[in-house]
């Protein structure tokens, strides 16, 4: 019994691990199907666009052509006068030169009335020469706009082709007639043909009327009002072609014309990737046909992986299982172990902390040295100003003690102010602190943090800042933007023969303008847009991060200002802008 209950329980184990193998591989099969699906969509556009570009080139080549043999005084005079057998030969040979030469389809001239008087194809069983075209569209546009385009087939020829007209006029401005150039495009769809998809053409009716299969041409793609039906039947726009409405049903749309269509086409019902793009110069549509990409191999691979994944986690889970029922039976004898372990654990802790406690007091025991060094040489120098003081007392020369007091409380508060800046200075200052505080005193105290290299490097500085300057930020921060500023423009001229550093403070249109210049040669203009980036530097390996000026603008900005920088006459200047403080 147990047995068949065990055997059971594998079984249901096996039919579920392959049920779940089913589904997932079903489920990855479908999202690699929809994924070609999308992406083939995706696509479409841009095909679209190649094929629109075509069309349009074609067109454009041509457009000007009727409207710069409106001008030709030899056609203005013809129409002028009652026309003769030698002016309409001499016209259509004419009229066959150029046509020849801009390989237009058919040129041809209509008079005021659309009788065709001379035509490119004047020696031709199909000749356009005597026949009346008045009641073409193009013809009216003409008449009253001065110009016209329409896309019919020829009554005379039976070729469909795309009209285009321009008016001819004398010289009062008076309509004597028409230039007609005709459009045919063949070499157009035979270019399209060539690929595996299906481009059409519809006008602004839906009635598809170039296509690169002939199957596919003079079918509806809504129906048409009998208002569109008369009107066609009026303008011969579609002689005698039989125009047949195309059923379709749209199973999905990937966003604005675009979708997948299934249609009923000349070859039988099929679905198809269908996407649109409106041609508004001309008012027609241009339609892309594609089949959907099977992507068997795409599928079968998404599956395979699916299914893979799916066993992994079985089996890894089965694994883990296993695992932690081992560790079950293994955790009683594994609590003394553990006990031990933990109890380990704490002496070593207990040895570390001692070790960082001592690591803290070492460093502590530097800093401390560090600073009595510092502070060491302006003592020496007191403690012989006290003995000097103390030997003229001695001697009864109170006075000249008093002097000698004098540049003794001078170092006394020179060190004071020093230290207790040195101290504020290496404060960490809270972000977003605003008080209202005096500009030119910021600079003042960062002069004094690098008055020894000024002094050291012989630097010519001049200062014009107004006083006070009044802003909102943080004192803190803004001496470290100072100080950035000022380190890097002595770094620029630690070579250059004339050290001049000049810090000025202007007011313009509320606003505090402080400009930090130097002399030291200028930034590249390859790099003056990028001197704010991150890590960007030109200083050697070693001498900087790259940090400094990114730093500087972002607190700069944090506070409502900007930083610039800009190249003068013999070096680089840096401009830091911050709103006027009001009085409260």
């Amino acid at each position: 019994m147990p047995v068949t209950s065990r055997a059971l329980r594998l079984a249901l184990y096996c039919v579920l691990i392959l049920a779940g193998a089913a589904v997932a591989g079903g489920w990855a099969m479908r999202q690699a199907q929809e994924h070609a699906l999308e992406e083939s969509a995706r696509r479409g556009p841009e095909q679209l666009s190649l094929y629109a570009n075509s069309l349009h080139t074609l067109i454009e080549r041509y457009r000007a052509l009727p409207a710069v043999l409106a001008l030709d005084p030899e056609l203005v005079a013809a129409l002028s006068k009652p026309m003769t057998a030698q002016v309409q030969a001499a016209l259509n040979q004419k009229l066959e030169r150029i046509n020849g030469a801009a390989q237009s389809s058919t040129l041809e001239l209509l008079d005021s009335t659309g009788l065709a008087v001379a035509a490119s194809n004047w020696n031709t069983s199909n000749s356009y020469v005597g026949h009346n075209y008045g009641f073409r569209p193009y013809f009216s546009q003409t008449r009253s706009k001065g110009a016209g385009s329409f896309y019919a087939v020829g009554v005379t020829s039976g070729i469909p082709g795309y009209f285009l007209s321009s008016a001819v006029l004398d010289a009062n401005g008076q309509f004597l007639g028409a230039m007609v150039v005709k459009l045919e495009f063949p070499q157009l769809e035979r270019e399209w043909s060539q690929g595996n998809d299906t481009l059409l053409v519809s006008d602004a009716r839906g009635i598809v009327f170039i296509a690169n299969q002939p199957g596919w041409r003079y079918r509806l793609l809504r129906p048409l009002s009998d208002s569109d039906r008369s009107e066609i039947a009026t303008t011969r726009q579609y002689h005698n072609q039989p125009l047949t409405l195309m059923k379709t049903h749209t199973l999905r749309s990937f966003g604005e014309n675009s979708y997948l269509t299934r249609v009923e086409g000349p070859n039988g019902p099929a679905d198809y990737l269908w996407d649109s793009l409106p041609l508004s110069a001309e008012g027609w549509t241009l339609h892309l046909l594609r089949r959907p990409m099977a992507a068997a191999e795409d599928s079968r691979n998404a599956a395979l992986a699916a299914i893979g994944l799916w066993l992994t986690g079985v089996f890894l889970g089965l694994f883990l299982l296993q695992r932690w029922r081992l560790a079950r039976l293994r955790q009683r004898n594994r609590e003394e172990l553990e006990q031990l372990v933990e109890a380990r654990t704490r002496d070593l802790r207990t040895a570390q902390d001692g070790l960082v406690q001592s690591a803290k007091l070492a460093a502590l025991g530097q800093m401390s040295a560090a600073l009595a060094h510092e502070i060491n040489q302006p003592l020496t120098a007191q403690r012989m100003q006290l003995a000097t003081m103390r030997l003229l007392l001695d001697h009864g020369r109170i006075d000249d003690a008093y002097k000698a007091l004098v540049p003794l409380e001078q170092m006394l508060t020179r060190m004071a102010a020093l230290t207790g800046h040195l101290k504020t200075y290496a404060r960490q200052s809270p972000g977003g602190l605003r008080e209202r505080l005096d500009l030119a005193s910021v600079v003042d105290q960062a002069l004094q943090l690098l008055e020894p290299r000024l002094q050291g490097e012989a630097i010519e500085l001049s200062t014009k800042l107004v006083r006070p300057a009044w802003v909102r930020g943080d004192a803190i921060r803004l001496e470290q933007v100072l100080i950035n500023l000022l380190r890097n423009a002595l770094d620029a001229m630690q070579d250059k023969s004339r050290k001049r550093l000049e810090i000025r403070i202007e007011a313009n249109q509320q606003l505090w303008h402080l400009t930090v210049s130097d002399s030291g040669g200028g930034i590249g203009e390859e790099h003056l847009g990028k001197i704010f980036d991150p890590f960007f530097t030109t200083k050697p390996v070693g001498d900087g991060l790259g940090l400094g000026l990114a730093v500087s603008y972002a607190i700069v900005h944090e506070i409502g200002g900007r930083l610039t920088a800009c190249n003068q006459a013999d070096g680089a200047q840096f401009t830091l802008t911050l709103p006027i403080a009001q009085e409260m």
